[in-house]
């Protein structure tokens, strides 16, 4: 299995809209072969001493951290997908985002242990 993670600083007040994008979004990777989406609104987000969460993504005063993910088969299917996600044109609907995306961390990361109950 291969995981793109995500964590973000996104305006309390922009809950719904990140909901509802999130939503959208959902439609869009499981058309590409997406098997899974989480997303997750900062219930108790703690400070560091060196670093957390809030620092990573510069959160400012009123904004929630979320933590969310999506799953693929493999890496392969993750980077054919984001291919044509970035050709399809629904994705114009993510060009006004309920947050400030160039705070946004990212990345891709391939499953080395997973235990599921």
């Amino acid at each position: 299995m291969y995981v793109n993670g995500f964590v973000l600083a996104v305006p309390e007040g922009n809950r719904a809209a990140y909901i509802e994008i999130a939503e959208k979004f959902w439609s869009l990777v499981r058309e590409y072969g997406a098997l899974s989406q989480v997303e997750c609104w900062e219930a108790d987000v703690k400070d560091g001493q060196t670093t957390d969460f809030r620092r990573a993504v510069k959160a400012e005063a009123g904004e929630k951290i979320v933590f969310s993910w999506v799953t693929w088969p493999d890496k392969a299917t993750a980077d054919a997908g984001e291919a044509k996600m970035m050709e399809d044109p629904r994705m114009e609907a993510f060009s006004d985002m309920p947050f400030d995306g160039k705070r946004m961390v990212y990345g891709g990361f391939e499953t080395i242990v997973q235990k599921e109950a």
